[in-house]
């Protein structure tokens, strides 16, 4: 490994990029990361927002040992022919790229690079983010400890076995664009009702971060917590019984099984 060689790249710009970077140099700063983005105006934008340097892929193996691979899932086999005449199995690369294997990554490069496969969601942003790892076949136990480090700095992180990383991506890879919906769909039958849509944003909002907070902190499954709110013969039992007669549950398993087929489509090489 180059002696020179410390800190992190951040390669690729775009919105889960972003949202990693803005929390990792909120929480140690911009000293030691570089950014590699191939548009030249949202790297400008990116390096005024944050403070961090820019680099283009030779630049960013040469100064950095971990390497951050955040490009679409479409670009990645580009990107990563580009970047392996310049790494070794002295970095480690780190690759949120949806449904991107560790053996396609490893294919990519130089025999014995650890790869460790991560799917983050955009809450990393405020800190609140949900971060998913697998190790590829050259990352160690010290790999993943690294790659948690780094990820645990923008929310939680949890490890699973490689094939789990689809079911894994349609759940809280794309799960808080769900919520959004959902939250969408609230604000806007408030308004329907007659309720000033700022007004029913605030109580929509409030109440779903509430609802996150007992979910994660009472100790109850979600059955319980809804079954505590649910009066018989109550508002809640009425409304509950309409999202039953529109089978929302059997909709929710629909999307989120689309969500897998499509991250595993997007896993297969030339996709």
């Amino acid at each position: 490994m180059s002696a020179g060689r410390r800190g992190l790249a951040v390669i690729g710009g775009g919105r889960i990029g972003e949202a990693l970077l803005a929390g990792l140099v909120r929480r140690s700063g911009a000293g030691d990361v570089v950014v590699c983005e191939r548009s030249a105006e949202r790297a400008a934008e990116l390096a005024d927002r944050y403070g961090v340097e820019l680099a283009d892929l030779e630049g960013a193996a040469a100064r950095a040992r971990v390497l951050l691979l955040a490009v679409k899932p479409q670009d990645a086999d580009a990107v990563l022919g580009s970047l392996a005449p310049s790494v070794d199995p002295g970095h480690l690369v780190v690759s949120v790229a949806a449904g991107v294997t560790t053996a396609r990554i490893e294919a990519a490069l130089p025999a014995g690079v650890p790869v460790v496969r991560a799917m983050p969601n955009t809450p990393a942003l405020v800190e609140e983010g949900m971060s998913v790892l697998s190790a590829g076949a050259h990352a160690t136990d010290e790999h993943l400890d690294e790659a948690e480090e780094l990820l645990a700095a923008v929310g939680e992180v949890r490890r699973v076995p490689e094939p789990q990383q689809d079911a894994v991506t349609a759940l809280s890879g794309s799960g808080p664009a769900y919520f959004f919906y959902l939250v969408e769909a609230m604000v806007d039958a408030g308004a329907a009702l007659g309720v000033p849509r700022e007004l029913a944003a605030d109580l929509v909002v409030q109440t779903a971060l509430g609802a996150a907070v007992m979910m994660r902190d009472s100790g109850q499954e979600p059955e319980a917590l809804r079954a505590a709110v649910s009066s018989p013969g109550g508002t809640t039992v009425a409304a509950i019984a309409e999202l039953d007669r529109h089978e929302v549950r059997a909709a929710m398993a629909a999307a989120v099984a689309a969500a897998h087929a499509r991250s595993v489509e997007l896993g297969a090489p030339g996709s």
